[in-house]
Order: C-alpha cells, then sequence, then structure tokens
C-alpha cells in the first residue's frame, strides 16, 4: 500500500463522458497552484493531440492485465472496453513531492482508492440533464453515433454512483461548477489534519495534535 507524505491531499473528480471534467478539471488546475494531475495507464489509443507519458500511459492489454495481476495499480477499472488504473509506483511517488494530487478517474476506482485513504475528497460533476449530455457529446465530435449511444447508457449507471462521493458539482454554469471545485479544493486544505500535516512544528508549539 502507498504511504502518504505528511501533506500530500489526494483529491478525485468523476464524471460520466460529456460532463465536462476534462475542462474544468483543466481550468481547475490552472487557477490552483501545487494541484498535480495523476497520469492514468489504458489500453484505449490515443486521440487526436494526446501524447503518451503527459495525458496517458498507453500501454497494450495484455501488457495492462500482466500489470494488473502484478498488483502494480492501486485502482483499476474497465471503461466502455478499455482498461484504466493509477500506477502504484507512480502515485506512492508523487505522494512523497510537494503538492496535492488529483486524479481524473472512474467512479470504480474512485471508490477502490477511497478505501485506502479514506481522507480522499471526492467529488462527481453531474451534468444538468441526460438530454444536455447527449448534445454535448454529438458537439465534440469525437464518437461515432454507437459510441455515444453505449456512453449514455452507461452514464445512467454511472449518474446512480453520486451518492457515493462527498461532494455534487452541476455543470451547467461552467463558472459556477469551476468556482465550487475551487472552493472545495480550498477547504480541504484548511481541514485539521490537513493543516496539521503541513505545519506541524506550528502545531506542536500550540499543543495542538489529533490522530490520523
Amino acid at each position: 500500500m502507498p504511504t502518504a507524505a505528511a501533506h500530500s491531499l489526494l483529491l478525485t473528480i468523476v464524471a460520466p463522458s460529456g460532463a465536462g471534467k476534462s475542462s474544468l478539471v483543466d481550468a481547475l488546475r490552472r487557477d490552483v497552484p501545487n494541484l498535480q494531475l495523476s497520469i492514468s495507464h489504458t489500453t484505449r489509443a490515443p486521440r487526436a493531440g494526446e501524447v503518451d507519458g503527459v495525458n496517458y500511459f498507453f500501454i497494450s492489454r495484455d501488457e495492462f492485465i500482466q500489470r494488473q495481476k502484478a498488483g502494480e495499480f492501486v485502482e483499476w477499472a474497465q471503461v466502455h472496453g478499455n482498461f484504466y488504473g493509477t500506477s502504484r509506483q507512480w502515485l506512492d511517488s508523487q505522494m512523497q513531492m510537494q503538492g496535492d494530487i488529483l486524479l481524473e478517474i472512474d467512479w470504480q476506482g474512485a471508490l477502490q482508492v477511497k478505501r485506502l485513504f479514506p481522507e480522499m475528497v471526492s467529488v462527481f460533476i453531474l451534468p444538468p440533464s441526460l438530454e444536455v449530455l447527449h448534445e454535448r457529446l454529438k458537439n465534440r465530435a469525437q464518437d461515432s453515433d454507437e459510441t455515444i449511444t453505449r456512453r449514455l447508457a452507461a452514464a445512467t449507471s454511472e449518474i446512480g454512483q453520486a451518492a457515493q462521493f462527498d461532494y455534487v458539482s452541476i455543470n451547467d454554469d461552467f463558472d459556477a461548477s469551476l468556482a465550487e471545485l475551487k472552493s472545495i479544493v480550498q477547504a480541504a486544505r484548511c481541514r485539521f489534519l490537513q493543516q496539521q500535516r503541513r505545519h506541524h512544528a506550528m502545531f506542536q508549539s500550540f499543543h495542538l495534535e489529533r490522530s490520523e
């Protein structure tokens, strides 16, 4: 099991395809300092403009299965016919460095990580409706009609998992949803245990202590 560094905050953001998660995550990382995006391994083919080692680590299905069986992933899931997973070694190394970690993963993976790190902060992004979600999937012109139909069918099941998350943001208005995410990060960084980890010497000087 990875060992958290004294300062690291784990944040995961989950949403069905087309809910605007990637755009929100990009804006959140731009506006919030010291927020490192986790890079997942995946068996799906790169989309236009995606770079190996930047957007994902793209590996074959056989290699993924081999690594999964060896216990190399802290979480993994099969989504829309492709495998995704977060490297145990990568996450451990990042948590030893300064900065917080943002996991942009699916709901199955988020719950797996939550079992290992109960203090993790989880956020689910909802679309305002399935009709709006359908339009967004069509307008981004990345998927075939068959794929869009499959993603919409999966979205109903995925949305049903939102009740298991700490926070829900409805992405009806992008700026409002982004503001909510930024507030969540700021609040999480001010939790007692988080501040105690970051400012251990100062808390000791005040004789403030709380068990992990």
